[in-house]
Order: C-alpha cells, then structure tokens, then sequence
C-alpha cells in the first residue's frame, strides 16, 4: 500500500503536474467553495473586469453549498456539488488563474481543454459523504455574495480533505479510464 499523500492548498504548477488521474489524495490547507450562483457572478465580474473577491493564482474551488454549523462546529455537512453545473464557466475562470476546482461528475470537453491548456486539475470528492468531509474543516468565513445564502463563497481551512484526481492536467480523465476498464 502507498504512503498517504497529502497536498498544501494554494497549488504550484508543481505539484499539479505531479498528479495523475485516479490518484488518492488529500488536501489541507486553504480552499474556497462556490456554486452555479457565486460562479454566475464571478464570470459577470471578470467580463466587466472588476476585482475578484480572492487571487485565483493556485487557489482551490470546491463545488459546495454548506448546511448551517451545529453549535460549536464551523460548517455544517458540505458534500460536492455536480462540476457539469459549472462548465459554462470554468474555462473563463481558468484561463483567469484558478488552478484546481473540486467537485462530483464529469467534465465537459471545453472544461478539460482549458485545464490541458492552463496546467489545472479537477479533483472528485466523495458524492454522500457531506458529514465526512464536514470533519476536515477547520474553519470558514463568508468573503463574499453572502446574499446568496449557502451559494456565498466563503473560505475554508481544512486538513486532509480526501479527493481523487478525476482529471489531470494533462486531460487524462478517471471517469473515462474506469468505463474503459469495465466494458464488456
């Protein structure tokens, strides 16, 4: 059995081109969510080219929309949320610098050319598993479009968030090798 590999969130190029699909991984660090709503308003922001609410350089996304905390806990369940979802998207924010989004699902074609193309990765989160990965945060804060409710982006501190690699920066595709792998 392979050691455990855990990765420091922001990302460097390095450590993207390091990865492979089908890789098991785990994330700590800093990362943010953000659903079709907050990614809806970041697309419209970098179109009329206004400031982002945090530096995309290296940053994660994960495709969530916390429940609200339990008392005394910092975020309640947050499970994946469809990538599919934001594939309309993706590929400006991409070519804007975000390297590494988090979700469940597959990928459009557009979406995995621009991670090809930029040096990104798409990491798989286990779909069901919303109180598991609830555990890994260590903290969050709101940082921007809190009027969206649990669509808002917040921040996240999180330690050993376990991920896939679903799709790697060179456009290899889990999703796609494990059909393969199971046809008849």
């Amino acid at each position: 059995m392979s050691e455990k590999r855990v990765l420091k969130a922001p990302f460097t190029n390095d450590t993207i081109s390091s990865l492979r699909a089908g890789d098991m991984v785990y994330i700590s660090g800093t990362i943010y969510t953000a659903r079709d709503a907050a990614h809806k308003c970041l697309f419209e922001m970098l179109t009329e080219g206004q400031p982002m609410p945090f530096d995309f350089q290296g940053q994660a996304v994960y495709y969530a929309g916390p429940c609200p905390a339990k008392p005394g806990s910092p975020i309640g369940s947050v499970g994946p949320t469809t990538g599919g979802r934001m594939d309309a998207y993706s590929p400006k924010l991409i070519a804007e610098g975000l390297k590494v989004m988090i979700g469940k699902g597959s990928r459009s074609d557009a979406v995995v050319e621009a991670i090809k193309q930029y040096n990104g990765i798409y990491f798989a989160a286990i779909g069901g598993a919303a109180a598991l990965m609830a555990k890994c945060v260590k903290s969050a804060e709101v940082i921007a479009f809190d009027d969206l409710g649990t669509e808002a982006i917040r921040k996240l501190e999180v330690e050993e968030l376990p991920v896939i690699v679903a799709v790697d920066c060179k456009g290899n595709n889990a999703y796609q090798k494990g059909r393969v792998e199971y046809e008849v």
